[in-house]
């Protein structure tokens, strides 16, 4: 056997390159966003966006985008976060919430402008927004059937996407993990987690440092969030003691599923005494687009489902949407949830500007810096969208909850004290129906040596939360406050 020759130098630098490439994945090659139009700056920290396939058959993508930390990536958890709807975009959360960047209107049919964000949750973690079910924001199938989903179905593909996800990025696997999101992601959240410990203890690789989950003014319990607008209501002085006195009476406390019709004349009278307020925050103004009225009536279906030769539309409105629809107490429950543009046969949600959102990430250039595919193929992008046809079909949330907490994973439920969507009122009583001992009494937590709100510990890790003053989107009403408790409750410390 000859001596081995000498190996030039390219030729170790090639090898050195691929163990790189191996161990880093391709995604972080291919996927940093390194400007974005309308912010001038540097990025305080890595951005990474894309598509992860999660069907290669279907042409399913799901469309991500992730800002590493700026404190600490390599220790620092991994929050993937959910905006809910359903229908609608995690890029609610980025432009209008915790993102990364605070965004300015502009002027003259300019790009909003972006400035960063001194409240972003990206000071602390590493967050990964997430498009979710397919149909949603940028994410897409070939395969027009995918867009009928549903709990079950969004869980299990959102499963998919983290395990590839993580495969994609490697060094983030020893990170603890979190899953967070809010309003419909109230289900989407506890439904996902549940996947992922069982993928855990099955041996599903790769193996996830799951550690927790956290849900605000989320949608949980069809008694339970059913039952919390009249108590609301009428602690909030938005309805008489007379008449919260008389439905109480007519009700006996079922005020989600009334089965008398002198109980249902007194809720009738509820709903009309708080149809004219923003739903979101009592505090608020409603916001009212400038364009023809809306009405409800049937629901719009989808002109996908039509390309596919549906004939079981328009649906009869069922009057109820996860706490947000017509009349406001309505609960969700089993079946098909109609999207707001479904709803209201109308693009816009209820009281909401999304103007800048949707002028920006509908933007050529925006789309191109950020590897989002042209409108020709994923569809315009909306805050809220009617491509989908969503169906409940995962029951309500207590039992998800319970299991997790019980095996051992971290739970916060947080409220915005003044959201009408999802009142306080029903996570307080269902956070307490589970039972569990409490470890920590009802007592307030503070921000800048102000009351922020109100904490109650349960036993197995389980929080109750509220933030005084806020509304339905936490962060974006209070994000001192928002950036406070999840920064505690991360790192384990006392709220």
């Amino acid at each position: 056997m000859g001596m081995a020759r000498e190996r030039p130098m390219f030729y170790w630098v090639l090898i050195c390159m691929l163990l790189s490439f191996v161990l880093t994945g391709a995604a972080p090659q291919t996927a940093l966003v390194t400007k974005l139009p309308g912010f001038n700056g540097t990025f305080p920290s890595k951005h990474y966006s894309g598509y992860v396939t999660i069907d290669e058959s279907h042409g399913k993508k799901l469309f991500y985008y992730m800002v590493v930390s700026e404190s600490n990536p390599s220790e620092d958890p991994v929050v993937l976060w959910l905006n809910g709807g359903p229908g609608c975009s995690s890029f609610d959360g980025f432009v209008y919430e915790h993102g990364p960047f605070n965004f300015e209107a502009g002027t003259q049919g300019d790009l909003p402008r972006l400035h960063l964000n001194p409240y972003s949750w990206s000071k602390l973690s590493n967050i990964i927004y997430l498009d979710s079910p397919a149909g949603v924001g940028f994410s897409y199938s070939e395969n027009l059937t995918d867009y009928r989903t549903g709990d079950l179905k969004t869980a299990s593909d959102s499963h998919a996407f983290i395990l590839k996800w993580f495969e994609l990025y490697p060094e983030f696997l020893s990170n603890p993990f979190y899953i967070a999101g809010e309003s419909y992601a109230g289900v989407y959240v506890p439904t996902l987690a549940y996947e992922v410990v069982k993928g855990i203890k099955g041996g599903i690789k790769p193996i996830l440092n799951f550690k927790g989950h956290m849900v605000g003014n989320g949608v949980t319990d069809e008694e339970f969030d059913g039952n919390a607008l009249v108590p609301f209501a009428h602690g909030m002085g938005l309805i008489s003691d007379e008449l919260f006195q008389d439905v109480s009476n007519l009700c006996q406390g079922n005020y989600y599923n009334p089965l008398d019709e002198n109980c249902e004349s007194k809720l009738s009278e509820v709903d009309k005494d708080i149809e004219g307020l923003n739903i979101y925050d009592i505090l608020e103004p409603c916001y009212h687009e400038k364009s023809p009225e809306t009405s409800l009536g049937n629901i719009r279906l989808p002109s996908s489902f039509q390309k596919l030769g549906e004939t079981d539309g328009p649906f009869a409105v069922r009057k109820r949407m996860f706490g947000r629809a017509w009349p406001l107490r309505a609960p969700v429950r089993e079946g098909l949830v109609p999207t707001w543009p479904q709803l209201l046969n109308s693009g816009s949600v209820p009281c909401t500007d999304d103007e800048v959102a949707t002028s920006w990430l509908n933007d050529k250039a925006v789309r191109e810096a950020i590897h989002a595919e042209l409108e020709s193929v994923a569809g315009k992008w909306e805050l809220c969208t009617d491509r989908i046809l969503y169906h409940h079909d995962a029951g309500s949330m207590i039992k998800y909850h319970k299991n997790l907490t019980s095996d051992g994973y971290r739970a916060l439920i947080f409220s915005g004290d003044h959201d009408m969507c999802v009142p306080y009122t029903g996570s307080q009583a269902w956070t307490r129906s589970v039972g569990y001992k409490v470890v920590d009494e009802w007592r307030p937590w503070f921000f800048d040596e102000q009351v922020a709100g109100y904490v109650q510990g349960y036993e197995n890790n389980l929080t109750f939360l509220t933030v005084k003053g806020s509304g339905h989107t936490v962060p974006e009403y209070k994000p001192r406050e928002a950036l406070a408790f999840y920064s505690r409750w991360l790192t384990g410390r006392p709220i």
